[in-house]
């Protein structure tokens, strides 16, 4: 599903960033935009920065039911800041998902912008309709521990290499010290 992809820059509000970017919203079946204006109040201006496609995966369907659970379900947005030198706009739309795990690893590397927008009814009914499609719950599967190898042989005098006659793990000596 196409998703259009709405930032808005505001005045930054100390004196080292003179603009503020955040993500605001989404236009479910968007056509293609290229940072557009859409509105103007001011300083503050909401572009339709890009339209990516959302796309929805049944191996997924565990992540977009953790996003459903949610009190407001939304679409995880990232943006990264742009590198290129002749570009018009700080920031590149990167990637939009619907899948908590999956926006939540994008959030771990800490160097992309990245918001969560709330999804309007008619995505959180698609969104429903595909999970309960396509899910099935997995049984949990204690995971057995591996078997201790109990045929060595350790004698606790550490390293063999070196020569030691005594436990090398024992308590120390009380008393005197030669």
């Amino acid at each position: 599903m196409p998703v259009g992809i709405v930032v808005r820059r505001s005045p930054g509000v100390t004196r080292w960033a003179k603009w503020a970017w955040r993500i605001v919203a989404i236009i479910p079946g968007a056509g293609p935009a290229d940072w557009r204006e859409l509105r103007r109040d001011g300083e503050v201006v909401d572009y339709h920065a890009a339209t990516l496609t959302l796309e929805i995966y049944s191996s997924d369907t565990e992540g977009y039911l953790a996003t459903l659970a949610g009190q407001q379900p939304g679409v995880t947005v990232v943006m990264h800041p742009e590198t290129a030198p002749d570009a018009q706009m700080p920031w590149r739309v990167s990637h939009v998902t619907a899948s908590a795990y999956d926006g939540q690893d994008y959030g771990d590397s800490g160097e992309a912008m990245l918001e969560i927008v709330a999804m309007p009814p008619a995505m959180i009914g698609w969104l429903q309709n595909f999970v309960d499609a396509h899910h099935v719950d997995e049984p949990f599967i204690k995971r057995r521990r591996d078997r201790l190898r109990i045929d060595r042989n350790e004698d606790g005098k550490g390293d063999a290499r070196i020569r030691q006659m005594a436990d090398v793990y024992r308590a120390p000596r009380t008393g005197s010290v030669p």
